[in-house]
């Protein structure tokens, strides 16, 4: 894992070094869904600090499991049901995938009683998620919705408008996707100068979102490897076999 963490730190600095960027701009989350605690603990000895998670359940377990470790941030990149939205609350220092009026009340409400309780010490920090190709599937507000959504977290009394994040299309090309994003990202920043993260690129194509101004890059491949096979997809390989 260390190695795979030097080759993917050279990958971000020529990035940036290519971009004309500096590389303190561009901050790296590991993904670590799907892997277990021990793995956060090898890359916490190995200097990193901050872990994207994707599932509730999982995520919660790993949070307690490693409870131990100081100064830990904890960011949840996936969707988000508002049923999860109160744990999640709880202990996520950032929200990337809030898409609609009622994650975000949901997220507020969460927020607010976490506050009250003493389990965080401030605000819930929120990326909208924008939709570049109007999949709902996918996930993600429609740019004709985006500022009046940004204007809905602003005014949450325990959220913080932090920016946007996005994941380009399939059949599009990163650089196409991504300028895309960088302007709606520019429009929020008119409206909401404090919005500063442009949450971008992953393991295939951190390169394209940093040269149109990603300040995080969301990776896990290329850092912790191919997932573990889950249980359940055991039990589907048995069964067929």
């Amino acid at each position: 894992m260390s190695t795979a963490l030097t080759a993917l730190r050279d990958r971000i600095d020529a990035a940036c070094a290519a971009a004309g960027r500096d590389r303190a701009a561009v901050r790296l989350l590991p993904v670590t869904k799907f892997h277990p605690a021990s793995d956060i603990e090898i890359l916490y000895g190995l200097g990193l600090r901050e872990f994207g998670e994707s599932r509730e359940q999982e995520a919660s377990e790993k949070v307690a499991q490693l409870r131990h470790l100081a100064h830990v941030r904890w960011e949840f990149i996936g969707r988000l049901q508002r049923n999860k939205a109160k744990s999640v609350a709880r202990w996520a220092d950032t929200v990337y995938s809030v898409d609609s009026d009622r994650l975000a009340a949901a997220l507020d409400a969460g927020a607010a009683a976490a506050l009250e309780a003493g389990q965080r010490t401030a605000p819930l920090r929120v990326l909208l998620q924008v939709s570049l190709d109007a999949d709902p599937a996918r996930g993600g507000v429609q740019e004709a919705e985006l500022l009046a959504l940004a204007e809905r977290v602003a005014q949450g009394a325990s959220l913080q408008l932090a920016g946007l994040m996005a994941i380009p299309p399939l059949d599009v090309e990163p650089d196409v996707a991504f300028a895309r994003l960088a302007r709606l990202h520019a429009a929020l920043l008119t409206e909401h100068p404090q919005a500063t993260e442009l949450s971008a690129g992953m393991s295939n194509d951190l390169e394209a979102a940093i040269r149109h101004g990603s300040t995080c890059v969301r990776v896990g491949t290329a850092l912790m490897g191919a997932r573990p096979i889950t249980s359940a997809q055991q039990r589907n390989l048995i069964s067929h076999i």
